[in-house]
Parts: structure tokens; sequence; C-alpha cells
């Protein structure tokens, strides 16, 4: 079967042919030169108003990246012709395998934006031949044309948090958290108030106001402009915060007990017991637990932070609100006669926040609540994957592109 016909079976434009072919090897690699030609008599068309017009001289012939055959760099070559347009004067034409001025045709781009998303942008560049900024400039194409056909209807539940992913640099996420749906919706830079206020205009007063849940942390901020925007809406707080502020907690209450220790020339149990403190039980080591074991028997304000903490899980395991809440205010004042300052911190932020933190009983069963969590692994991990980002546009490209569930362009072929 000739290169010929394998590229009509997968790539066949009406008004272009190709017409010659040429093998070449280019340092270690070798490297195919397929050049096109208008079919003899078809109207070349107006890269302005997109309608036929005649051709009457030619630019210096072009290279247009195509999609490797077998490991071989393929190249398109066309000399692109001038057009005199009734409506727009004198344009170059456009053609169907190409995206505007870029040296890669739209196959190639559709297929580097596949790879993209299983590859880092550099590996992806390094595997195919061509450069960071190619697959860079293909992912922005194939996620510009998706945001802009993205269907937002039936959007019941969002879930509001940030990542810190450059010193000092924080980014305002909103994903979609409905039962059956949960993908990235929106980033905006920094993490005030007017960064979630841009989501909200994106996504319209209309939609808005048919938004059941929000699901965020205690970021007062957020909870103001959620307030502000969806008062309709079912405020939840997120279960992973309030497990890390309690983290925080016992992890403050534990490095001040181990300085007074050192003070008095005592022995410093809580040498390599952080983690034991605070992982979950069942996440222990053996190691850890064997240390954990040994603390449990010491008097110290550490342990009865953690047993505090052990204790606050029993929370989230209520059906009722109003048993919760009775739960809640139990623990609350035992925090607060436990003389140490973290928990009775702990205790007050618990109280000011008392409905909202009642509020995941409501909405228990029937959204994800644990989705917020589970869409900023697979974001870190694929920050981790390509080393980080130098620009916050760069980032929220591959995050859209990556966890945005965005809609496609249908192509000719596929490729696997």
């Amino acid at each position: 079967m000739q290169v010929k016909t394998i590229l009509n079976a997968v790539e066949k434009h009406r008004f272009f042919v190709y017409e010659s072919f040429q093998l070449s090897q280019v340092g270690n690699r070798k490297q195919l030169e397929v050049t096109v030609r208008e079919r003899q008599g078809s109207l070349a068309i107006c890269s302005g108003c997109k309608k036929g017009a005649r051709g009457y001289d030619r630019l210096e012939e072009r290279r247009f990246q195509f999609v490797p055959l077998w490991g071989i760099t393929v190249f398109l070559l066309y000399a692109l012709r001038r057009v005199e347009c009734v409506d727009c004067g004198v344009v170059v034409e456009e053609v169907p395998w190409a995206l505007g001025k870029r040296p890669l045709t739209k196959s190639f781009a559709y297929f580097l934006a596949d790879w993209a998303k299983h590859l880092s942008w550099k590996e992806t560049a390094s595997r195919f031949h061509t450069s960071w900024e190619m697959v860079y400039r293909s992912v922005r194409y194939i996620v510009e044309w998706g945001r802009e056909r993205i269907d937002l209807s039936g959007i019941t539940a969002i879930g509001v948090d940030e990542i810190h992913w450059k010193k000092g640099k924080f980014m305002t996420l909103v994903y979609q958290i409905n039962s059956g749906m949960k993908r990235l919706l929106w980033a905006g830079e920094e993490r005030r108030e007017d960064s979630l206020r841009g989501f909200f205009h994106w996504f319209g007063d209309e939609r808005s106001r048919l938004l059941e849940f929000i699901c965020s942390d205690m970021w007062k901020p957020y909870l103001n402009v959620i307030a502000e925007k969806a008062g309709n809406a079912l405020n939840i707080l997120d279960r992973f915060h309030i497990a890390s502020h309690m983290s925080k907690a016992i992890d403050e209450v534990r490095a001040g007990e181990t300085r007074a220790l050192k003070k008095t020339g005592d022995e410093v149990v809580l040498k390599h017991s952080r983690w034991c403190l605070l992982k979950r039980p069942e996440n222990l080591t053996d190691k850890q637990e064997i240390k954990l074991k040994d603390l449990l028997k010491c008097n110290l304000k550490t342990i009865r932070a953690y047993l505090l903490k052990e204790e606050f899980q029993f929370f989230w395991d209520y059906v009722y609100p109003g048993s919760a809440a009775k739960f809640l205010e139990g623990w609350c004042k035992k925090a607060m006669r436990s003389r140490l300052e973290p928990m009775k911190k702990m205790a007050r932020m618990l109280r000011s926040h008392r409905d909202l933190l009642l509020n995941w009983f409501e909405a228990k069963g029937q959204i994800h609540l644990g989705a917020v969590e589970g869409m900023n692994n697979k974001l870190k991990a694929s920050i981790r994957k390509s080393y980080g980002f130098r620009t916050a546009e760069a980032l929220k490209i591959m995050l859209y592109h990556k966890l945005g569930n965005l809609p496609e362009p249908s192509v000719a072929h596929r490729f696997c």
C-alpha cells in the first residue's frame, strides 16, 4: 500500500491532492516531505469571509508538521495562494489542514494534545520531535475550542478550593461535583474575593440561582461571596479542611510541649512522633503503632489533644443533624476545658461555623463530598509530573485540559 493511499484514507481534502513524496535523512532521523497542490480549477477559500475566490499569485512554500508515520517525521509542503476577495480585499487563502499561521497541521495539534493528557508537555515534545511551545499551543487551541462549547446545563453542586502552586502563589478552583459528573469548571488566579467573583460572573446569575450545594472551606472571603452570589445553595464545609485544621492544632501542641521538655532537660518522648499522631490509626505502620502505644501510656498534653481529635471523628458518623449538634457542643466544651490553647481555638472556630458544619448532614448521600479532595489530588499529581509551571496561564490550560472534561473537535481519524 502506498503512502498516498494511506494519507487519502485517513485525511483526504476535497480540493487538494498529495502530489509527490520525498524521504530523506536529517541527522539521525528520517523525514518524509509530502508536496500538496490544489485540484485543477478549484477556487481558493478566503481566510476572512470563507468564500471561494480566484488566486493570482503565491507566497513562499510553507512546511506544516503532520502526524509521524512509523516514527518518521512528516511535513506537508504547500505554497499558499493570495486571493483577491470581493469583500475582504487581498488576503491569503485558508487551507483545511492548517491552524492559522502555526507551522503544524490540525491533526498533529490534536495528536499532541491527546498525548499531553498522559505525558508531561516536555515528554510529549521530546517523544514526537517537536518543541514544548508547539505542544503548549496545541493544548491551548484544544482547550479554547472546548471552553467555548462547554455544556453548563444541569449543574447543581460545586466545590470551591484553592491550591498553592508556586511560592507565594495561589489559585482558586471551582469543581462540578454532581453525582456522575466531576470536573474542573473554572480556575482563577490568587485567593481573594475577586477570584471567586470571577467564577460567578462567568457562570451567570441564572445558573448560580439553580445551585443546590456548594462545598467549601472556612476561608471568610469565599463564604462572603457564596452567601452573596448563591444564597439559595446549601453551603457545606469540606470535611478534609476540618481534619487539616485539627492536625495543625495537634502539631502545634506537640511542638510546644517538645520545646518545653527540652528546656527542663526531661527525656523528649515525643521525638519522631509527628506522623503517629496525625495519621489515622488504620494507616499507621507497625513501627508507628508501637510508638503510639508507648505515647498513650504517658500523661502528656499532646496525648490529650490526640484523644480529642480521635473523639471528634465520631461526629461524621451521625445521621441526624440534631444529634450531631449535641455531640459538637459537648466536644467543644471538653476542648475549652482542656487548657490547650490550639484545641480551644479549634473549638471556637467550629462553634462559629456550627450551621455550616451541620449542613454536611443535609447533603450527605446527595453529592460526593470527597470529590473536591479527590480532584485536588489528581491536580497535584499533574503538577508534580510536569515539575511545575512558570506562569499561571500555562497552569490553567493544563488543568482545564486534564480535569475539565471538555468537548473536543471531531477529527477524520483517531490515533491510538
